[in-house]
């Protein structure tokens, strides 16, 4: 790690890469700025009991990140990507002021932004997506850019999962129809590829090293692509459109949800405000390292585990950082922190199927959808609503619907085929038995077999069926699981050994054996 700071700097003196900052502990600008911002893109939010409207703390997280920078590297760095591409008019003269000249963000917030201007829908072009933007507010002015969604997130969250050779020949395929959708009118148009996540790496294997490597050699190679740096390619085509105004929003779906308007994110902006009031009107103790407390509980980390849109096993620690970060700026100042800072915010977090099974089933297994009603009593865990630390756009496995007939349970797992690229095989789906004692069943394909086999410590089931969906059937038998005992699993979807997704995350889900009376105790329409 302490050669890493040098050789960025190295890198950025030969004009290899430029080096952008992002507000100082991650904090949201426009909701720094005025929380009423995140109404533009969600008119009937519910929205904290206090308005937190302060441009004075937005500027101070800027301005934190760009001393921290020129500390380290020695210059003052030219672009920023706002905390979670989170943007808004009222930001631009903060940013200005700091001396960035560019910002980048979501090509959603380009799109809401000429229908804002135009005040009608339609679909954005090419021409209008791939090329830079003044923005300006109040007298100054930024250069704005916005990345291309989809390729971005592929990279983030999809490419992992492919051969290195054809995710990379995936992408060059849609660069190229990207050149090919753009006029031939001499200009130089610039493809934004912009990752938000720290984490796309640690999936992909070795690193990514083989894939980046192959990556840039592609680009390297091909005599119609030009790798540029931001601030170089602005100073050669500088913006020749202005944007009057902007929409309020982040890259994650173009609005602010994640951060404001659930009850739990609520409730830490109003605890938020009313210390930082405090703070605001203290005259004793320390009052440097009491606002450092109120900028890092500014942070947009915390709420992203607060509401109902992610969590975690380390919920409970990351609610209780918070909540002591305001405490200190209480006793910072001589004060006694508010009892209600003891009080957990987050609430336990329990992921509940969509549906509990409601009657027996015997479905065919055969991996396609033979029918409507043959997995219709089923229980359903819906994935989507099960997020982790990554806002991914697409994850392997969609949905898990589970049952049961008197002898047997019956998985079915949804797949993304569209994550795949048709390359299911390199894959492996693990049925893991937590209750009632420690099982594994694992789903896998045999290159020297030619097909699917199906094997749990040397046994080898053949009740299972892969196709458009995957279905399994495992004995109650081979479970130890007597009638009326509980049975509790979780799917595990690994690669080459490494684990890249376990749902349900933090639990398992549960059934009980049924009963001769099973049916006499249900009832079903």
């Amino acid at each position: 790690m302490g050669r890493l700071i040098p050789k960025y700097k190295e890198l950025e003196d030969r004009g290899q890469i430029e080096l952008t900052t992002t507000p100082f502990y991650h904090p949201i600008l426009p909701l720094l700025c005025d929380s009423n911002a995140a109404k533009e893109s969600m008119p009937h939010i519910h929205l904290p009991d206090s308005a937190f409207q302060h441009p004075e703390d937005a500027e101070a997280q800027i301005g934190m990140a760009v001393d921290y920078h020129l500390k380290k590297f020695g210059r003052r760095p030219r672009g920023m990507w706002p905390s979670e591409g989170s943007v808004s008019e009222q930001i631009i003269p903060l940013v200005a002021e700091a001396g960035i000249k560019w910002i980048a963000t979501d090509e959603a917030i380009l799109e809401r932004t000429i229908h804002k201007i135009e005040m009608r829908g339609r679909t954005m072009t090419a021409q209008e997506l791939y090329q830079p933007y003044w923005v300006e507010k109040d007298g100054s002015s930024l250069a704005m850019i916005f990345r291309n969604h989809f390729i971005s997130d592929q990279i983030g969250f999809v490419y992992y999962r492919w051969k290195v050779e054809d995710s990379v020949a995936d992408f060059m395929s849609h660069m190229n129809n990207i050149r090919i959708s753009l006029p031939e009118d001499g200009r130089n148009y610039l493809l934004p590829v912009i990752l938000d996540g720290e984490n796309a790496w640690e999936y992909y294997p070795n690193g990514g090293k083989e894939w980046l490597e192959a990556f840039y050699g592609r680009l390297q190679s091909d005599p119609q692509i030009r790798t540029v740096r931001v601030a170089d390619y602005l100073a050669e085509n500088p913006p020749q459109r202005k944007l009057t105004k902007l929409f309020a929003g982040s890259w994650i779906d173009n609005n602010f949800k994640i951060w404001i308007g659930h009850q739990e994110d609520n409730t830490a902006w109003d605890y938020l405000h009313k210390a930082r009031l405090a703070l605001a009107g203290a005259t004793e103790g320390d009052l440097a390292k009491a606002w450092q407390e109120i900028y890092i509980a500014e942070g947009s980390d915390w709420c992203w585990w607060y509401g109902d849109d992610h969590s975690s096993e380390n919920d409970p620690v990351f609610d209780s950082l918070f909540r002591k970060h305001l405490k200190n700026v209480y006793s910072l100042i001589n004060r006694t922190p508010p009892k209600y800072l003891d009080t957990p915010i987050k609430m336990t977090p329990v992921i509940k199927p969509v549906k509990e099974p409601v009657y027996l089933i015997q479905p065919i297994l055969d991996g396609e959808i033979s029918n409507y009603y043959e997995w219709l009593p089923a229980g359903i865990f819906d994935i989507t609503k099960a997020k982790g630390a990554m806002h991914q756009i697409e994850t392997l496995l969609r949905d898990i619907y589970y049952g049961f007939s008197r002898t047997d349970l019956f998985i079915r797992l949804g797949v993304n085929l569209g994550a795949l690229n048709d390359e299911l095989k390199q894959f492996s789906f693990a049925v893991i038995i937590q209750a009632p004692a420690e099982r594994k069943f694992e789903l896998t394909f045999s290159s020297e077999a030619d097909r699917y086999v199906f094997r749990s410590a040397g046994l080898q089931l053949e009740s299972f069926g892969v196709g458009r969906i995957i279905e399994l059937g495992i004995p109650f038998s081979q479970l130890g699981a007597a009638a009326g005992q509980t049975v509790e699993f979780v799917i595990v979807v690994s690669k080459d050994g490494q684990e890249l997704e376990r749902w349900p995350k933090g639990g398992g889900i549960t059934i009980t054996v049924p009963t001769e009376a099973y049916e006499q105790e249900q009832w079903y329409v």
